[in-house]
């Protein structure tokens, strides 16, 4: 903790320090000549070579004690194993919601700050199918694709955020609910202090650990100078698949997605595709479970079932167009949709437009 408190963001010192002193103990009994000498700052080096380092990790363990939130080091037995395979993971992550769900199998789903209607609509069905099949969804707790995907996986399953700030300053304060909604069903984590300010290169930094978590990551909308094309290198050299959402060829935020998919990564229309490119026997398991819930499709009214058959399960369709094709007044159709949603059938996009769910 005392480590990660100085050298959080500075992950080659960190390594280099680490290596040369293998009882970590003695870390703090160096000089700062020394860890200079290592790549350590000046600044860095004074304070970990200083008195009060060590009581200050213990009021952080203490204050995370105090807000119900988690510690793990790379030593922790409940360390992510995933995380851990990758060339270079935190020593240390916070946590916030359920440590467990770091276990579980999941795929991040990464994208645009702006994002489309086109890309909002394919990021929040996608991760909640993903979801809806078993497998939690990773992402940046960013503005954008990353947020809606957080949203969308909420709808039917888990995900974990991965911050490129502290959890005590949580970026962008509008995600604030955000992070309290995937605590209660998931898990939010950062290798930053709690007090630690996004600054920008921390989001680089951020980004490994998104794809490190990951046995996949699905790019939704992106420029050819997006982070999200970071993500996606990070995953090839932490030999994750990498896959993309084909988009417009008109548009800027498609010009990243398809050029990955030129490149070789796996385009992306529906979350079978994804599926079928994890390790056996999780593919089969999870194709399996899907399978079987639709077989129990509920039952629905038959003019439920007219609505049902008009909407898509890629293309949103607004509820004006919905209403006229039915002849039915919009308070009808909002009930037979209403109906639909709860029975997991329908699920609605932004702007009143609807989606099959199955």
């Amino acid at each position: 903790m005392a480590l990660n408190l100085v050298l959080s963001d500075s992950l080659r010192a960190a390594q280099k320090v680490v290596a040369h002193f293998p009882e970590l103990e003695t870390i703090f009994r160096a000089s700062s000549k020394e860890l200079m000498a290592l790549g350590v700052e000046e600044e860095k080096a004074a304070a970990l070579t200083s008195a009060g380092l060590i009581e200050r990790a213990s009021r952080t363990i203490s204050w995370l004690d105090k807000k119900g939130y988690f510690l793990l080091t790379i030593e922790d037995p409940d360390y992510p194993s995933n995380l851990r395979e990758i060339f270079d993971p935190p020593f240390v992550i916070y946590g916030a919601g359920r440590p467990e769900v770091l276990e579980e199998p999941s795929v991040a789903v990464v994208g645009a700050r702006r994002p489309t209607p086109y890309g909002r609509a394919a990021a929040e069905k996608l991760a909640n199918d993903l979801a809806a099949s078993g497998l939690v969804i990773v992402s940046g707790l960013a503005r954008g694709i990353d947020s809606i995907a957080h949203w969308g996986a909420l709808g039917s399953g888990k995900t974990i955020a991965v911050l490129g700030s502290g959890l005590d300053d949580i970026y962008p304060p509008e995600n604030r609910g955000l992070f309290r909604k995937i605590a209660e069903n998931g898990a939010i984590i950062t290798e930053f202090p709690p007090e630690m300010p996004p600054f920008p290169f921390h989001f680089p930094l951020r980004n490994r650990v998104i794809s490190g978590l990951s046995l996949a990551t699905v790019v939704v909308e992106a420029t050819r100078q997006s982070g999200s094309l970071i993500t996606a290198r990070l995953s090839l050299e932490q030999n994750r698949d990498v896959m993309a959402v084909p988009g417009s060829l008109t548009s800027d935020l498609s010009r990243g997605t398809n050029w990955l998919i030129k490149s070789g990564a796996k385009l992306v229309e529906t979350w079978e595709d994804v599926v079928e490119e994890l390790p056996s026997p999780l593919r089969e398991r999870l194709l399996s479970r899907r399978t079987e819930e639709k077989k129990k499709m509920p039952a629905m009214s038959p003019e439920e079932k007219r609505v049902f058959d008009r909407l898509s399960v890629e293309t949103p369709i607004h509820i004006d167009e919905l209403v006229e094709a039915a002849d039915a007044s919009v308070s009808e159709m909002l009930g037979l949709l209403l109906n639909l949603e709860l029975k997991g059938l329908v699920r609605q996009a932004p702007g009143k437009y609807f989606l099959r769910s199955l």
